[in-house]
């Protein structure tokens, strides 16, 4: 188990793009979900799948356990799921923290969203110039 401080934000434009890396596809789907727990099948790339289950303790806190699982049996279980999201994810540096972008596509085409999973509670990460309102 590991404990998961994430903030997440809206992206207010594209000038991340020069500094993030390639990016990674990800289909994720929530097998169910509610406001203090889920259950997630991601896969990424095509190859390789995870599985999540999450439990919101605090806030902005949550106990997360993931594991990797065969990617044939995550596209079976996608087909049980109750939402499918799509998305490519990249990965920015700025003033020693990592951001991951993710750039929504398919059904939820458009949005784009920072995270970025810090230390404890109280970390107050430089915010980059394309960073929007939580």
């Amino acid at each position: 188990m590991a404990a998961e401080i994430e903030r997440k934000y809206l992206v207010l434009n594209d000038s991340w793009r020069k500094h993030a890396s390639q990016g990674a596809a990800f289909c994720q789907a929530y097998l169910t979900a509610n406001k203090n727990r889920f259950v997630r099948i991601r896969t990424i790339d095509t190859v390789r799948a995870v599985l999540t289950v999450k439990f919101r303790t605090g806030p902005m806190r949550r106990e997360e356990f993931e594991y990797d699982i065969p990617y044939i049996d995550a596209l079976e279980m996608i087909t049980y799921a109750t939402a499918v999201l799509e998305k490519t994810r990249y990965e920015v540096r700025h003033l020693g923290y990592v951001w991951e972008i993710d750039v929504y596509s398919g059904v939820n085409d458009g949005p784009v969203l920072a995270e970025i999973e810090l230390g404890n509670e109280a970390d107050q990460p430089p915010r980059p110039p394309w960073l929007g309102p939580k």
